[in-house]
């Protein structure tokens, strides 16, 4: 299957959200949540990383996870994952309870494909106050694609992980987390990046966002949101409407997509310093907010 009946299916198949102005969206992506080892990339931020939702949750955003949020490949169970972020999870639930939470899969937790698989995950948990089972997530889903369109323009917004474009890591991705298990996961551990991923490897980024923009192209422009590659992206009004929320394992930071007031902003969080010394969470507006209509779809 080429790249082109990839992300034609995604679309197709997409969920739809509709929205307005008085919409809020915040978009994350890539958060390889995992197991707090040495190998687990998200640890590093997973403070900065619960801040931020926690002041989106506060202010009443809608949360959408545009792929890879579980690291998957490297960790055989997901109850690791939930254990060494129950606090995350938690604050995910809180969203999940209100109706504002999305979620996409990528490659790395591309078995959320399988429904089986999310409610095994999700469905419940054990209370520790209680000692029993009780419902966690119930009904929730995990989509290949989703759009969000605005009620009154009609425009749209296709989000969607960009794993579509790297044939590798979409047709292969059984052997690609077999590779991780046994072989680039520890050797991660002592500093050996694995060369297949586009989060990696300049070369292969490359291909897939030459790829993502033909795609992009040959439909007219369409306003399309990825991660995958790691790479934020935010082009301006007129330029080719390929934006990439980046990701929630750079070294020190997080980025993402803010979307408000019927505008689009890319954003950064991370530890900052006081004049007194005093570590805090911080965010910066990496690219200054563009009106959503400014990128509409010409026919």
């Amino acid at each position: 299957m080429s790249t082109k009946k990839r992300f034609d299916r995604a679309y197709k198949n997409a969920g739809v959200i509709e929205f307005d102005d008085t919409s809020k969206f915040v978009l994350f992506s890539d958060c390889h949540r995992g197991d707090n080892s040495f190998a687990d990339d998200f640890a590093n931020n997973r403070n900065t990383y619960y801040h931020a939702l926690k002041q989106y949750y506060k202010t009443g955003f809608t949360y959408c996870e545009l792929g890879d949020g579980n690291e998957l490949w490297e960790n055989l169970h997901f109850k690791s994952i939930f254990d060494s972020h129950k606090n995350i999870f938690l604050l995910l639930k809180q969203f999940h309870d209100e109706g504002k939470l999305h979620f996409i899969y990528g490659n790395h937790d591309m078995v959320y494909e399988d429904e089986a698989v999310i409610k095994k995950h999700y469905d419940t948990w054990l209370d520790p106050d209680l000692e029993e089972e009780v419902p966690f997530m119930p009904n929730l889903k995990y989509h290949e694609g989703l759009i969000l369109r605005h009620k009154q323009t009609g425009q749209e917004l296709f989000l969607i992980h960009g794993h579509q474009a790297d044939w590798w890591n979409y047709t292969f991705w059984k052997w690609s987390r077999f590779m991780v298990r046994v072989l680039w996961r520890p050797l991660q551990v002592i500093g050996i990046s694995d060369p297949t991923s586009p989060a990696k490897n300049n070369f292969e980024l490359i291909k897939v966002e030459r790829r993502t923009k033909k795609w992009i192209a040959d439909n007219n422009n369409r306003f399309t949101i990825i991660g995958h590659t790691h790479r934020p992206r935010f082009p301006e009004p007129g330029d080719l409407a390929f934006f990439n929320a980046g990701s929630c394992v750079h070294p020190r930071s997080i980025t993402g997509i803010e979307i408000e007031k019927g505008k689009i902003k890319l954003i950064k969080w991370y530890v900052d310093t006081t004049e007194e010394g005093v570590l805090k969470v911080v965010r910066e507006v990496l690219e200054k907010p563009q009106k959503l209509i400014d990128y509409q779809l010409k026919h």
